[in-house]
């Protein structure tokens, strides 16, 4: 007797968990559609509009861009060196500089670019703004282009401005560490280079980037958007954000990881 009202309770719980993780994504790609409105409506880029897109955009990248630049020259040195001298070790030297574009540039670097940008400025950012914006408020179109869609093109620009120069530094950093201060190796370093960056792999990386930094931008800013009190504690509503946000990351990546090597 005992049995059938706790399989029932599970069943509920189940279905109820259903519905609010359907909901949540459903409410993902309606926020999506109107930043994607919002975006294309050239009353958003008007001057007073201009202003505070351009205060957004410097504020949310020239620091992450200082450090995250900082942090990836360091670990790329590293791992460079380890490709090399593990190279060197097994007598597969030419096969070094092929392994370390593959795994910076097309894997760690945008990965990390994403999660940086997500854990320093769009998690937090929007956990603070879901707290200080009123509950029962319904948001207008001017709150709409003044408020929420700066936050969500500073944090797709700060994605795209992380991945491409931390790119090129690790590119710059590769060659010093296997040629050294000399330029009569590059023509076959562009070779190689040239030769992993064919136009499919280029095209699933810019993508992926792409999608990574719609991730990094909306996700947060589309909870804040629906956040009501009573809907999810502090606490929740944050974790929540990152694992839905860190599952999206994971999904474009192992598609990317399929178009790559599949």
């Amino acid at each position: 007797m005992n049995a059938l009202p706790s399989h029932s309770g599970i069943a509920h719980r189940l279905h109820r968990s259903a519905v609010s993780w359907l909901l949540s994504w459903w409410r993902l790609l309606n926020f999506s559609v109107l930043m994607l409105t919002i975006a294309v409506l050239p009353a958003t880029y008007r001057k007073d509009n201009r202003r505070l897109l351009a205060q957004h955009l410097v504020r949310d990248t020239a620091p992450n861009l200082a450090w995250f630049g900082v942090l990836s020259a360091l670990v790329s040195l590293v791992l460079i060196r380890i490709v090399l001298v593990t190279s060197q070790s097994y007598g597969l030297t030419r096969y070094a500089l092929d392994l370390v574009v593959r795994v910076l540039t097309l894997e760690l670097i945008p990965l990390t670019a994403a999660a940086f940008v997500a854990l320093r400025t769009t998690l937090p950012a929007g956990l603070e703004f879901s707290q200080h914006r009123q509950r029962a408020a319904v948001a207008t179109v001017a709150e709409m282009r003044s408020v929420f869609f700066p936050r969500v093109a500073a944090g797709i620009f700060a994605v795209w401005m992380l991945a491409a120069v931390s790119c090129v530094l690790t590119l710059v950093l590769a060659y010093l560490t296997l040629y050294g201060f000399t330029p009569y190796a590059l023509p076959g370093y562009t070779r190689v280079v040239g030769q992993v960056f064919n136009p499919a792999v280029t095209m699933i990386l810019a993508l992926k980037i792409i999608f990574f930094s719609f991730a990094v931008g909306l996700i947060p800013m589309a909870s804040s958007f629906y956040y009501r009190a009573s809907y999810r504690a502090k606490v929740t509503h944050g974790l929540s954000d990152m694992v839905r946000l860190f599952a999206a990351i994971l999904l474009i990546e192992i598609a990317s990881l399929m178009g790559n090597y599949y």
